[in-house]
Order: structure tokens, then C-alpha cells, then sequence
């Protein structure tokens, strides 16, 4: 019974950190230019729309092909910038994948002699122009975390809880690391990055304490702890993009702004 406590606090700990990153890496992609000096100007991070010009629909993002395009523009943005092919990632949240899979048949993605495993297994898509896609809950998703059901017009399958449109609380306000203001993400919808947009600092690292002997003893039980202190901070805000819509383009205060 503990092993499994244990094992539940571990996967707590990690979503927590997850978002953190995720949020970070969002926050790398609106960046500019991190050093300047006279006739040199580094690159700074990228924001794609997902979707047409003048379709403004937040429902765009679970488009399979807006969101092919959008990672191809994105691997082009990444080359334009110099940053490396080695380690180029895409997160999107499980709509989204699974609306790139069963549009597998048009889009050319899967090779026609596989399509029907990938269809059936759930994870036919492997990469699109070099870039690895994952799928994840704790992906900013147009001001929640998961799926946002309102937003993108999907019908929701009921009795979600919590944990399905966890809103995204305000981070801002924090004296050692600024992780965003939570309505700050409500046009974001995807991220696709490189192993060096962000880095992690961990000065704790995951860890699971059990009460034993005399405590155990007096309350009849253990009180089981588990603890992780870390930060993560921008190191290379041109390597990471990110993906947006629901608006026109990315000069609004709702994109820019933490």
C-alpha cells in the first residue's frame, strides 16, 4: 500500500514540474533577442499561429493540416536560427495528436503500408520534418492544462473533474522564478522546442520520505512525504516555438505580456 502512495506523490511531483517547464518554454518562445551589442543582434524565440490569416478560431488548432504546416514553418524557423536538428521535440495535447492520426490518410505522414497499425495503436505519428511529436496533459492549452472544451468547440465526454480542464494559475508574482500570469497563455495551444531553450536547476531532486519507528508507533501509521525543490529559466530563447490561435497574430498584450 505504501509502494503505491509512494508511486501516486512521484507522479504528482512530476506533473507539477512538467507544467512548470512547459510554461517556461512558452515563455522562452516570446522572448527577443537575449544579448545585443553594435551590428549583432541574437536570435530570439518564434510564436506560429496554427490556422489562416483572418480565421481567428481557436477551434483551428485541431486541424491536422494547420497543425502539419505549423510544424513545418516552425522547423524552418529553427534552421533559419541556427539551432541545432538534434533534440527537436513537439508537445501537443491528446486532441490534437489524435486529429493528426486519423487524418493519416491524406496528410502523408504514415507510409500507406503501416496506416492500419497506426491508426489502431494510437501513435502513428512519429515525426514531422525531423521534429518528435509527444503527447501531454500538462501542455498550455488556451489558458488550461489538458483540453479546453469551451474554446475548441469539442464535446466533452462528461464527468472530466478536475483534472481534465485544470485552469493555470498565476505564477507571476514569484521572487526567484516568474513562471507566467495564468491568463497570460490564453491564446497557446502547442509547443515545439529544442533541448536548449530552457534549463532545469534542481536543488532537491524527487524524493519520497516514510515515517518509521516511534512515529509510526504513536500514530497508529506512516505519514509518507514527498518533496522536490528546482527552477527552470530561459538559456536559448531560438529554440523554442511557440503555437498559437485564436487571434490574428502575435503582437497582442495577451501573447507578449507576463
Amino acid at each position: 500500500m505504501r509502494g503505491e502512495i509512494s508511486r501516486k506523490i512521484g507522479y504528482a511531483l512530476s506533473e507539477n514540474l512538467d507544467r512548470k517547464i512547459f510554461r517556461k518554454i512558452t515563455q522562452s518562445a516570446r522572448k527577443a533577442s537575449p544579448i545585443t551589442k553594435t551590428n549583432f543582434k541574437e536570435p530570439g524565440g518564434t510564436q506560429i499561429r496554427v490556422g489562416a490569416a483572418g480565421t481567428p478560431a481557436k477551434s483551428e488548432a485541431l486541424n491536422a493540416g494547420n497543425l502539419v504546416t505549423a510544424f513545418y514553418d516552425a522547423a524552418a524557423a529553427l534552421d533559419e536560427k541556427g539551432v541545432s536538428q538534434e533534440g527537436r521535440v513537439g508537445v501537443l495535447n491528446p486532441r490534437q495528436y489524435y486529429a493528426l492520426i486519423q487524418d493519416i490518410g491524406t496528410n502523408g505522414l504514415i507510409n500507406r503500408d503501416v496506416q492500419g497499425t497506426s491508426l489502431q495503436s494510437g501513435q502513428g505519428i512519429i515525426e514531422i520534418a525531423g521534429i518528435k511529436i509527444f503527447k501531454s496533459m500538462n501542455v498550455p492549452h488556451f489558458g488550461q492544462y489538458g483540453v479546453n472544451y469551451s474554446e475548441t468547440g469539442v464535446t466533452a465526454p462528461g464527468n472530466t473533474g478536475d483534472f481534465v480542464e485544470a485552469s493555470m494559475a498565476n505564477e507571476h508574482n514569484v521572487t526567484v522564478n516568474n513562471y507566467g500570469e495564468g491568463s497570460k497563455f490564453s491564446n497557446s495551444c502547442g509547443l515545439i522546442f529544442q533541448r536548449e531553450a530552457v534549463g532545469l536547476v534542481e536543488a532537491i531532486g524527487p524524493q519520497v520520505q516514510v515515517t518509521s519507528g516511534d512515529v509510526s508507533v504513536i500514530y497508529q501509521g506512516d505519514v509518507i512525504l514527498g518533496r522536490l525543490a528546482c527552477g527552470c529559466d530561459t538559456l536559448n530563447p531560438a529554440a523554442a516555438v511557440e503555437l498559437y490561435a485564436g487571434v490574428a497574430n502575435a503582437s497582442g498584450a495577451s501573447l507578449t505580456d507576463f
